[in-house]
């Protein structure tokens, strides 16, 4: 059976235009890497467990306080690459990216050697466009841009400028 995943990916409007909220993830292996690289906000559940009550778990593990309230957008699963499938919900609403702090993670590095070193799980997050997004996202997550764009209340909103990558 595939591994599950849900998360909150927050969406706000500026302008015409609009922004979502991503993470880059923490860790060695991930902090050299940029595009391709981030991910909404999520976490593994168990089957049987109501994504929703994951999502907003998830959120609050890795940016340290619960997701805010606002309007709700069911989007479709997603299956990335390694075949987990990623439940996703968009909330409009604005969040303080520098109130983040992430839960951590332990590693032995060198691999080996007894010597334990301990990460943040999301080592910064970040509003962008979502034409920034499309190149920053893992390429498995990015549908997920194209239903959130396509749903009725953003019908005539841009993407904004597409920016590094």
């Amino acid at each position: 059976m595939a591994k599950l995943s849900a998360g909150v990916l927050l969406y706000r409007f500026v302008g015409t235009d609009v922004e979502v909220l991503i993470a880059h993830p923490g860790g060695p292996f991930w902090a050299r890497k940029d595009a391709g690289a981030w991910s909404v906000p999520k976490g593994e559940y168990v089957d049987g467990e109501d994504p929703w009550v994951a999502a907003q778990r998830e959120f609050t593990e890795e940016l340290g306080s619960p997701p805010p309230a606002g309007p709700r957008i069911d989007l479709a699963p997603v299956r990335q690459a390694g075949g987990k499938v990623v439940t996703v919900f968009a909330v409009c609403a604005d969040f303080d990216t520098a109130a983040a702090v992430s839960n951590t993670f332990t590693v032995e590095l060198p691999k080996g050697s007894g010597r334990f070193v301990e990460f943040p799980e999301i080592d910064r997050v970040a509003w962008v466009s979502v034409a920034t997004a499309r190149a920053k996202l893992l390429s498995g997550q990015r549908p997920l841009l194209d239903q959130l764009m396509a749903a009725p209340g953003l019908v005539g909103y841009g993407e904004g400028r597409a920016e590094g990558g």
